[in-house]
């Protein structure tokens, strides 16, 4: 049967080294359809802010599989990147990055058994980009986790683990410090966890993470783990095989994947045709199995580790004075299609299962114990916190505390100096012995404050069954 993909040529050096890769995966005989598309930088010239055309977004809908290059994010106009907003529409919650050896290629790796993927949230996270300008001179970001979404993020990586024939899963976060958020990621994985007994899974801290993967990455299989840590993690993983240019990608939701090379546009190499396509061709490869081609996606692989592996011939990007250009490479690589090497033995590849999210969430016993409230305010710590508990003296509150940057700066900690800045946290505690805390309260209480104090947002303060749901200042008691 004839597969229908949508294809994204992209931006810079994009339109070359997609259209190798089409030519080789037309060239074992697959039968695809493409129906070409467009999206990226010429879309924001013409105005459209998300860089994405509905005729694109439409082709996706249809196709539900993507291959793109590379996007350029907007600098001075459009919104936010099309790469992102793309996987965003989509779902495509599970990004896929894997990092193996490829012989041929000379890294202080090369002797090494490194063979893993990452496994990064796609969608979440601080890649929401959910962010507040609160103060002239204060801005936040909103650290969106769901159990959900971690839920979805840990069942895909145990799948991966199972279809690759894997036997490991580390969750690599920073639950030590992050409690609440990347907190809730350590305890959905210890749970799911229990669903995959023929996997082995681990936590790890994620600064020991990279300092293993730099130490030892021939101990990982599978790093599952959030959407900005994986973000780096998985460039850092593709420097210890020889760089982005021959590091794939999988974007994969429930409904849409779209596959692309993760390195950029490279503007300055454009239509010299000396660009190597291997990134985009192994997405290609991670494609085709996708499509459950698993034939030609063996036969394209086989053919590249053949070309770089024993005949030596590399794009002038992994070898300077080579003379081969991309058109010459991409000619190369169709010629040994069949061909087959000694020295690399291939995974066997099963479908890859979604497996649905369960509901591991018992019904909550759902308290609200107080307010925070965030401030500007150019006054000292001491001043305003007098005035604070002034306010909430009527009120059914009382001023647990106000905190700077996340340090508590009232009531004073005695010997402590710290540097405040005009944006407070300002926290209020109910009364003891007082009834359940009503909106109507809070909202009195904010309408009394806001008559002498600019406040930007409030957050509730909740304990669910009796644990609390919100984090203590640096010094709060």
């Amino acid at each position: 049967m004839t597969k229908t993909v949508t294809l994204i040529k992209g931006d810079g050096i994009g339109p070359e080294v997609v259209e190798a890769t089409q030519r080789i995966i037309d060239a074992t005989g697959v039968k695809i359809h493409w129906e070409v598309c467009e999206a990226g930088a010429n879309v924001f010239k013409k105005g459209l802010a998300t860089g994405i055309p509905q005729e694109t977004i439409d082709s996706i809908i249809r196709t539900k599989v993507a291959l793109k290059g590379p996007l350029e994010t907007p600098v001075g106009y459009g919104e936010k990147s099309a790469n992102v907003t793309l996987r965003a529409l989509f779902e495509t919650y599970a990004n896929t990055r894997p990092v193996q050896n490829i012989p041929g290629i000379r890294t202080p790796y090369s002797d090494r058994a490194i063979d893993f993927v990452v496994v990064r949230e796609n969608v979440e996270d601080l890649y929401a980009g959910i962010e507040y300008l609160q103060t002239p001179t204060t801005a936040i970001g909103l650290k969106l986790i769901t159990r959900k979404g971690s839920e979805k993020i840990i069942r895909f990586a145990f799948e991966l683990a199972r279809s690759e024939g894997r036997h490991k899963v580390h969750c690599a976060t920073k639950a030590n410090i992050l409690k609440l958020t990347e907190g809730l990621v350590k305890n959905v994985f210890e749970e799911v966890a229990s669903d995959y007994p023929d996997i082995e899974a681990q936590h790890i801290i994620i600064d020991n993470c990279a300092h293993q993967l730099v130490l030892h990455p021939e101990n990982f299989d599978v790093i599952v783990t959030t959407n900005l840590q994986g973000d780096i993690i998985s460039d850092l993983a593709s420097g210890l095989i020889g760089g982005l240019g021959v590091a794939p990608a999988a974007n994969i939701g429930d409904h849409a994947a779209i596959f692309e090379a993760v390195h950029g546009s490279a503007p300055k190499y454009a239509g010299k045709n000396v660009i190597n396509p291997t990134a985009v061709l192994l997405s290609g490869v991670l494609m085709l199995r996708y499509l459950k081609e698993f034939e030609a996606a063996h036969m394209i692989e086989q053919s590249l580790l053949y070309t770089f592996g024993i005949e030596k011939a590399f794009t002038q990007d992994l070898d300077k004075v080579s003379p081969l250009t991309t058109t010459a490479f991409t000619d190369r690589i169709i010629h040994n299609l069949g061909k087959e090497t000694d020295f690399w033995t291939p995974r066997v590849y099963k479908p890859l299962q979604i497996s649905p999210v369960k509901d591991l969430v018992d019904k909550d016993s759902r308290t609200t114990v107080g307010v925070d409230i965030y401030l500007e305010s150019p006054l000292p710590a001491e001043p305003l916190g007098k005035s604070l508990e002034e306010i909430a003296l009527p009120s059914p509150f009382y001023l647990k505390m106000i905190s700077s940057r996340s340090v508590q700066v009232y009531p004073p900690i005695k010997g402590i100096t710290t540097e405040s800045v005009d944006h407070y946290r300002v926290r209020f505690f109910r009364k003891e012995g007082l009834p359940a805390i009503e909106d109507q309260d809070i909202l009195d209480l904010i309408a009394k404050l806001g008559q002498t104090h600019q406040w930007m947002n409030m957050e509730k303060l909740y304990e669910f069954n009796d644990v609390a749901g919100f984090t203590k200042a640096q010094g709060e008691s």
